[in-house]
């Protein structure tokens, strides 16, 4: 820690400087937690560093993803826990980069406050470097930036950026998609990082209702506040070792937009995905949402994720080593559907 550095006039600011810096000792553990072999450097510098390992790659390409947690930050909020928003902010990226093929190489976070509490902002580091490890990317650097009067002080934001790697030939692009082919699920761990906005209606969590913090039958024995704080399921190792052994053809993360706005990114024109409603494994808290919200049902399939968190894509005769390699690392994956000839993209 820096004890030469304090600025009196800065703090009666509102931007405590020593702060910083006990936060930045606070994560370093946390940090330590991530770290592998393409790291170059401790945090505290003004970049990450990280070191390539390109054996075996003939055209190697660098994949990028860059996302938040949305509004169920303000939930993390209420509830005062801060563990696991972090693991969101990296599952929005790492989730995202896979579906090209590419495996996380490092992440970096951005966390915007209201006032710097170290302890805090240590334990949302946590969530991020927990998320890190779930996915094999190091936490190489990040920004913790104090905005006192743009934000209450009790307010933070976070966001998150990671970098991946995937040889050219490897990258999966739709173009050997077929008719017949089938469309896998992965299981989400509930509602994941989007569809808050409407949560936040729903449930009026704004107004910090009681009735979140009451234990449901319907889910469990857990509140709804608990239900919906459960974070982002990371697909990332499963994935990969799918790759490995069998031609994957398409992969959308089920995020904003559901349904009807994912699953179309993955599937090339005159194709579409016909998904057997009654195959989907719905998750109680979607059946609450729906319930207390009196919220169409087509609404809810292109909200949320419904309890699916990734679709695949293979073909027909690789779909049941496909579901033993996602069983044998820890997806209870099943299928959904089927691809077809239309102009629909999702025909539900």
């Amino acid at each position: 820690m820096n004890k030469q550095s304090h600025s009196a006039s800065y703090a009666a600011a509102g931007v405590d400087i020593t702060a910083g810096y006990k936060a930045v000792e606070l994560m370093k553990k946390h940090i330590q937690r991530t770290k592998n072999e393409g790291c170059l450097d401790d945090v505290g510098g003004f970049g990450g560093c990280f070191g390539l390992d390109l054996t075996g790659m003939t055209q190697p390409v660098l994949v990028s993803g860059t996302d938040g947690c949305g509004t169920k930050v303000k939930l993390a909020i209420l509830m005062d826990k801060h563990d696991t928003i972090g693991i969101d902010a990296v599952a929005m990226c790492v989730n995202d980069i896979i579906c090209c093929g590419a495996k996380p190489l490092f992440f970096l976070d951005y966390i915007a406050c209201g006032k710097n509490v170290p302890e805090k902002i240590a334990e949302i580091v946590s969530g991020v470097a927990e998320g890190c490890v779930q996915s094999g990317a190091a936490l190489i650097g990040g920004e913790t930036a104090e905005h006192p009067g743009l934000m209450p002080e009790e307010d933070y934001d976070l966001a998150g950026y990671c970098t991946g790697i995937v040889d050219k030939a490897s990258i999966i692009d739709n173009t050997t998609m077929r008719e017949g082919d089938v469309v896998l699920a992965l299981p989400s761990t509930g509602i994941h990082s989007n569809g808050f906005s409407l949560c936040r209606k729903v449930f009026d969590i704004d107004n910090n209702n009681p009735e979140l913090y009451v234990p449901r039958e319907e889910l469990g024995g857990k509140t709804i506040a608990e239900a919906l704080l459960t974070p982002t399921r990371i697909y990332v190792k499963a994935v990969l070792a799918l790759l490995e052994k069998v031609k994957v053809k398409g992969i959308s993360h089920i995020t904003g937009g559901g349904f009807y706005e994912n699953i179309p990114r993955s599937i090339p024109d005159g194709l579409g995905a016909k998904i057997d409603k009654s195959a989907v494994r719905v998750l109680p808290i979607f059946d609450v949402i729906a319930k207390w919200g009196n919220i169409p049902e087509r609404d809810m399939y292109n909200t949320y994720n419904m309890g699916v968190g990734m679709s695949i894509v293979v073909a027909k005769e690789d779909v049941d080593a496909a579901l033993a390699i996602l069983r044998e690392q820890g997806e209870d994956a099943y299928c959904i559907g089927e691809i077809v000839r239309s102009d629909e993209k999702v025909i539900l």
